[in-house]
């Protein structure tokens, strides 16, 4: 069954498998408030790598009158799809990145807003008034839906709420019902921002960490195809990049996966939100994890300044694209001989 298969993919050991399995990276980002005409962004200092994203901002009310108001993080959004899964670190935990934020070094315990939504309509209290947990992929959600009264599970199917799912576990076909609504997470906390004065916020969370056994962007053992132009485009790939990778595919036995694809995205768009539509002081720093790993992502004047550590700034940096990083790991890291210098780290 494809969802069980998804579920034990991060824990394979090194071993020959398709290209297409794969679990699909949920795009996180930073803090939002409504459109604001006089709370700037001074600063952000933004580190992102496989196992946490931390990101120091600074804030100042440019106004001559304090300005309260509500902040949000919004989790990204979960689709309940048995045959797409996504990449969860905390599964069936309410806060599944471990959020955690602070306001000038004090934590802050922000609200959290669950809603569940089917073809763009709230259920709810639907889901509420059956028992159904909110979290498509945990048991007690299949349980539950097994459990419907069968009039209630025909109406939610027309609806568009559950499908049904068939899969063959080794002992016959099964037909079971599957969530196919989305579970849309914000978090939200007040927070008054005074007239002049520098705020200072950090908040930290494990993202959600897409991967594939193997590389989805080869055709033939060539870097072609549809997955590879959209790849170029997406992680900006250099001739760097691309000569590594095809050194790493040369050198791998055969029938064996070369490289392990891991996938980020990082929403950065929302930083357009605050004053001026831009951020004064922009700092991305950007964690390969080990020295032999390869590294992609698109940035202007990106700096190396560590065996795994790049680094990017900017002045008056208008958020114009969203980040997405690409970075391939060996399936035997102390055997791996290609390591760039540039994107193609």
């Amino acid at each position: 069954m494809f969802r069980r298969l998804m579920f034990a993919l991060p824990f394979l050991a090194p071993a020959p498998a398709l290209a297409n399995d794969s679990i699909a990276e949920l795009g996180t980002g930073g803090l939002i408030l409504s459109r604001s005409d006089v709370v700037a962004m001074e600063k952000e200092d933004l580190f992102i790598s496989r196992d946490r994203i931390t990101v120091d901002y600074v804030f100042r009310n440019t106004s001559d009158k304090d300005v309260a108001t509500i902040v949000a993080f919004p989790m990204p959004e979960i689709t309940g799809n048995p045959y797409f899964m996504p990449a969860i670190p905390r599964a069936e935990d309410d806060n599944f990145l471990g959020f955690e934020v602070f306001v000038d070094g004090t934590t802050v315990q922000p609200e959290l807003e669950h809603r569940a939504m089917a073809v763009g309509i709230d259920i709810s209290d639907e889901l509420k008034a059956h028992g159904v947990p909110f979290y498509p992929f945990g048991p007690e959600t299949t349980k539950s839906l097994q459990a419907l009264p069968q009039e209630v599970a025909d109406g939610w199917i027309d609806r568009g709420i559950i499908m049904i799912e068939e899969y063959d576990d080794g002992s016959g076909w099964k037909r079971e019902r599957s969530p196919f609504w989305q579970l849309r997470s914000t978090y939200w906390w007040r927070t008054v921002f005074p007239t002049g004065q520098a705020v200072k916020v950090s908040h930290r969370y494990q993202p959600s960490l897409g991967g594939s056994v193997g590389l989805t962007f080869m055709d033939g053992g060539r870097l072609a195809g549809a997955t590879y132009e959209d790849y170029k485009r997406r992680y900006c790939m250099d001739a760097a990049f691309e000569k590594a990778v095809a050194k790493a595919v040369k050198a791998a036995p055969s029938d064996y996966p070369a490289l392990y694809e891991n996938r980020l995205s990082y929403i950065l768009k929302t930083g357009g939100n605050w004053a001026m539509g831009t951020i004064g002081d922009f700092t991305l720093t950007v964690d390969k994890g080990d020295a032999n790993n390869l590294i992609s992502f698109c940035g202007s004047k990106v700096e190396k300044i560590g065996p795994t550590t790049f680094r990017m700034k900017a002045q008056d940096f208008y958020p114009e694209r969203d980040l997405d990083i690409l970075i391939l790991s060996h399936p035997d890291p102390e055997g791996a001989e290609a390591s760039q210098d540039g994107s193609g780290n």
